[in-house]
């Protein structure tokens, strides 16, 4: 390759100074050095093609050696063995005596991720001992190993490692997790206190995803990290436990409990709604959601003038509109949405036709006949004394 792009590359004469030329000479000069110099650069655009090469994902490497691994019954934490877990009852990795234990390594996203045999089944998940760093498979894993990203979608009852939820959490606020609520936020102890605690706390849980939020907690060496990605959060509280920042700390991380800030509160229920109304967007028509939404300045003339239904004035709700919309549009019609043309329930009176004095004027008695077939006789109205109604609201048997 190096071969043929160097033949490609045409030489160049080296001008001579203009001192050692007279003055004819110099006069050439210039076209000559235009005359080389244009090759060259089109021999450079050239040889810049030629070198954008496409590399391939590197595969994931062990984080330790497998010849280091041994199996091992787990250390005696408890009194009861349980068969079903392989582990002693009560000694879990979140023990309150057990966290105190550093951790063995620490994954190293740069280094350690890469492509394995997961990546070619779709809707696989992420690998629990990759995010400890103890992971001795490297490309032969069935599970990823990279960070999780907005892409990531798994069912609610299980998290991005494909453990199971349960429906509350832990009293220690420790293990999986659960479903009845999406939980984003980490609670992170133990943390050695100093000046920039904000600075070293951020740093490091950056590491694993998007950061939205960090509320530091300086006199008491706490914090609280939420993620914009749950599957993030998750795999970063598997990650930094038992694990240090700067300093020699054994960190304790947990899931946070409901931040009982009104603020906090409503901030969460806006962005569930913003997520909710985000996936509408996506699954209707563009030119629809912006009909919706108000943004097309042609629907909602139209809807002005059609959605009238002939009445000056008008204007019908969103259900009436988009429900005659529909039909119209089924039926194949496509022209303007207006109302039936319906004839008047009181025909008028015949011209000439004097006005009656009784109660139903002479239009409505026509009307009547009409539907009877002409068998309505009609009264005069009681002409009235005209003096005032005594006793009008009296309900009593002697009046």
């Amino acid at each position: 390759m190096a071969e043929t792009e160097t033949a490609d590359v045409p030489q160049t004469i080296p001008s001579p100074s203009p001192a050692d030329t007279p003055e004819t000479d110099q006069q050439q000069t210039p076209n000559e050095e235009t005359a080389l110099t244009e090759p060259s650069e089109t021999a450079v655009a050239e040889k810049k093609t030629k070198k954008i090469i496409r590399r391939k994902r590197r595969p994931a490497r062990p984080q330790v050696d497998p010849a280091s691994l041994k199996s091992e019954p787990p250390p005696q934490t408890g009194t009861v063995f349980n068969i079903w877990y392989n582990k002693w009852s009560g000694g879990d990795r979140e023990d309150k005596y057990l966290s105190k234990h550093a951790a063995i390594n620490r994954c190293n996203i740069a280094k350690d991720s890469g492509y394995t045999r997961a990546d070619k089944v779709p809707g696989s998940y992420f690998c629990l001992f990759f995010a400890r760093g103890v992971c001795p498979n490297g490309h032969q894993c069935q599970y990823l190993h990279r960070l999780p990203t907005l892409h990531d979608l798994f069912n609610p009852n299980v998290d991005c490692f494909g453990r199971d939820k349960f429906s509350d959490y832990r009293d220690d606020m420790g293990g999986v997790g659960s479903f009845m609520r999406q939980n984003r936020t980490l609670y992170v102890g133990r943390i050695h206190v100093t000046d920039d605690i904000e600075e070293v706390v951020a740093r490091h849980f950056a590491e694993w995803g998007q950061v939205e939020r960090t509320r530091v907690l300086t006199s008491r060496g706490v914090a609280f990290v939420t993620y914009t990605n749950e599957a993030n959060a998750q795999f970063a509280k598997e990650a930094m436990a038992h694990q240090s920042l700067d300093h020699n700390e054994i960190l304790n991380v947990r899931w946070a409990t409901v931040d009982p800030n009104p603020l906090a509160q409503k901030r969460e229920a806006r962005r569930l709604e913003e997520q909710a109304a985000e996936a509408v967007r996506r699954a209707l028509p563009a030119d629809f959601v912006a009909e919706l939404e108000g943004r097309d300045p042609e629907a909602r003339k139209r809807k002005k003038i059609e959605g009238s239904f002939g009445l000056q004035g008008y204007e019908p709700p969103d259900e009436v509109w988009y429900a005659r919309a529909k039909e119209v549009e089924a039926g194949g019609n496509t022209e303007q949405l207006e109302a039936p043309e319906q004839p008047p329930m009181i025909e008028a009176a015949p011209a000439g036709e004097t006005q009656s004095s009784g109660i139903f004027s002479s239009s409505t008695v026509a009307a009547l006949k009409g539907l009877a077939g002409g068998n309505v006789t009609t009264q005069k109205a009681h002409q009235s004394s005209g003096g005032p109604l005594v006793a009008y609201g009296s309900d009593d048997e002697s009046d």
